[in-house]
């Protein structure tokens, strides 16, 4: 029995990647053994963040980095930041931002429930572009770079720029212009890796802020993320998240790396980001998966790629079924799609989809093109022979008349 069995709660097995409500990408045994041994002992908070710091620094480029408990936490720090930098007055007030410059500017056709991070930190969105417009005919309005020149007053706090494939308008647009008015551009990149080019990609390109997930491609633990950019903005995140503590101001202990004590007028009170704190454990397990995606000794996408090959060869001749092993885009974790001729299968995706899930352990695939057809299994977390045997077998037994 394992631990959640004691618990009373079901194992599944993850056929859908790095998806959250099903507990993320499987760390690897490297990172789960750190972060046991992390548990055992104690340290200042502070100076592993500035360890970690000079970690994320050297893999991405940027300035300084931290790690935070998710992407979410990273894009609400982001902002709290450009909303605060290092007025330790204005970090106090947050999420209060009247009379403070308080305004995000969003392509509109970039909104989505993500938002909900930016506003946490208590600014304004404030939507460019024009919804719904349609052009010569099925052709969409893309939003251009002088919608976002013509938004820009002096309320404007920041530009959020979710990084889509092919999202118009292109972010070296957007870079140019943030240069011109000295703004910060804060970009959404939480599923961008892999590739791994991807971690040091928008730095290059200009941008101020940059937040990963860190329990999707960089197999790391579930509640981690990682913020790059601009150092001094980096101290502020880390004064808005860190426990400062009670302390004369003299006196108070602050690794220099992390935060310019000199540029401080006093210490913050428990800032805004103190809920969304990351445990040490957390931190180590980051920083440990971070290292091995680096030097490429994690599990390679030709492994992965492997490791998914013999489910498809495993319903290689079921009548009415085919397989492809393929990349939804460039870099990205490899995927198993079995498309079905319904009509010979004799039953539906849907149908499959639906008996995967009902065994046990119950599978959980990508369905979201069943209704078409088609459904695919994610490679991401078939790191582990027995569960890939699983799945084939299933799938098989699931096809057959």
């Amino acid at each position: 029995m394992n631990i959640y069995e004691s618990l009373g709660v079901k194992n599944l097995i993850n056929c859908q990647g790095e998806v959250t409500r099903l507990g993320g990408a499987l760390m690897e045994q490297e990172t789960i053994d750190a972060m046991a041994e992390a548990a055992r002992y104690s340290v200042r908070m502070d100076e592993l963040q500035a360890a970690a710091s000079r970690i994320i620094a050297r893999v991405t480029g940027a300035e300084a980095g931290y790690v935070t408990s998710g992407a979410s936490a990273a894009l609400t720090l982001a902002t709290a930041a450009c909303l605060a930098g290092l007025d330790v007055g204005r970090m106090n007030r947050l999420p209060d931002t009247s009379n403070m410059p308080n305004e995000v500017l969003m392509d509109q056709r970039q909104r989505q429930g993500y938002d909900h991070a930016i506003r946490l930190a208590g600014a304004k969105i404030i939507n460019v572009g024009m919804p719904n417009f349609r052009i010569l005919g099925d052709e969409a309005y893309t939003t251009k770079w002088w919608e976002f020149e013509s938004a820009i007053t002096e309320r404007t706090a920041a530009i959020a720029y979710f990084q889509v494939p092919d999202h118009n308008p292109p972010m070296e647009e957007i870079v140019r212009l943030c240069r011109k008015y000295k703004l910060p551009l804060i970009v959404d990149a939480a599923e961008q890796v892999p590739p791994m080019e991807n971690l040091r990609r928008f730095i290059e390109m200009g941008a101020t802020l940059v937040a990963y997930s860190g329990g999707k491609g960089i197999r790391g633990p579930q509640n981690s993320g990682i913020l790059c950019g601009q150092k001094e903005l980096i101290a502020s995140v880390a004064l808005q998240n860190l426990d400062m503590g009670l302390t004369n101001f003299e006196a108070w202990e602050i690794s220099p790396d992390l935060i310019p004590k000199e540029k401080l007028r006093g210490i913050p009170q428990q800032g805004l980001g103190r809920g969304m704190k990351a445990s040490k454990e957390s931190i180590v397990g980051l920083l440990v998966a971070l290292q091995r995606m680096e030097s490429r000794s994690s599990t390679s996408m030709e492994q992965l790629s492997r490791n998914i090959q013999p489910i498809g060869e495993m319903v290689k001749g079921i009548p009415g079924v085919e397989t492809e092993i393929r990349a939804l885009f460039p870099g990205s974790h490899p995927m198993l799609m079995v498309k079905l001729d319904e009509a010979k299968v004799g039953k539906s995706a849907v149908e499959i989809v639906r008996k995967l899930k009902e065994g046990e352990p119950g599978i959980y695939v990508t369905d979201m093109l069943a209704p078409f057809g088609m459904i695919f299994i994610s490679a991401v977390n078939m790191i582990y022979e027995d569960q890939v045997k699983t799945v084939g077998q299933r799938l098989v037994a699931a096809l057959k008349k």
